[in-house]
């Protein structure tokens, strides 16, 4: 199935550049035909990398917040004494911050070291959802050179096997117009793998970002914990993830 796919695309390539060549015009696609087979797994790279970018971006920005807003909002409830309604107000926020601190505010009064492990497992879950798939978008711009390069070492191949095929008595415009059709798919996987490169450090960024917000906001809400509040003995303990 695959090697009928590729010789479909070579084909492909193959009337496109007679067409071309018939009416002395060159489309974009017409050129991105010339690449040759190699272009369809590059193109989907890169489909796949837009896709990833769009669904994480969408992501963090739903899960952004402002963790000093939060944070004394929790407070309030905490020094009132109103767990349950701190616990409603981190599910009506539904945000990293508030699934974290929810977590340690429904093991009050059980031992220190099972709250400060809830809050650290839930830190480090919320950590990896957040960084889910990104780690794709780093492969897409390792593979997608790499497999332009290999598009041209071969279209280089082809090209000298007709020069040898014609023993050598080939019209130099020939010669460099197979040259640069195949340096069309390392330009392809370049363009693919720069904009991935991209796409990674930016999320990564933002990731960063958050996570500091996460750890910033439990550090706080122990910090409360470990007051005494006036009406009720809260339990003390240390810990952050």
């Amino acid at each position: 199935m695959t090697l009928l796919l590729l010789q479909e695309a070579g084909t492909l390539a193959q009337d496109s550049t007679q067409a071309a060549s018939a009416t002395g015009t060159t489309t974009i696609l017409d050129t991105l035909l010339l690449g040759g087979w190699i272009l369809v797994p590059i193109i989907l790279l890169s489909f796949l990398a837009i896709y990833i970018f769009v669904e994480r971006l969408l992501t963090l920005r739903r899960a952004a917040t402002d963790p000093a807003e939060i944070t004394e909002r929790i407070r309030e409830y905490v020094r009132a004494g109103n767990i349950h309604g701190a616990q409603a107000f981190c599910d009506a926020q539904d945000k990293p911050i508030t699934r974290i601190l929810k977590h340690g505010l429904e093991r009050l009064g059980r031992p220190i070291a099972e709250i400060r492990d809830a809050v650290n497992a839930t830190g480090k879950h919320e950590a990896f959802e957040l960084e889910k798939r990104t780690d794709l978008l780093a492969s897409i711009a390792g593979i997608a050179p790499m497999l332009g390069f290999l598009g041209t070492v071969t279209g280089m191949i082809r090209a000298f096997q007709q020069i040898q095929n014609l023993q050598g008595n080939v019209n130099p415009s020939v010669l460099a117009g197979g040259i640069w059709e195949a340096l069309i798919s390392t330009a392809a996987g370049l363009i693919v793998g720069i904009l991935a490169f991209f796409f990674y450090n930016y999320l990564l960024t933002r990731i960063n970002r958050l996570v500091n917000d996460m750890e910033r906001s439990a550090t706080d809400f122990i910090d409360l914990l470990q007051t005494p509040a006036p009406t009720s003995n809260q339990p003390r303990y240390e810990g952050s993830f």
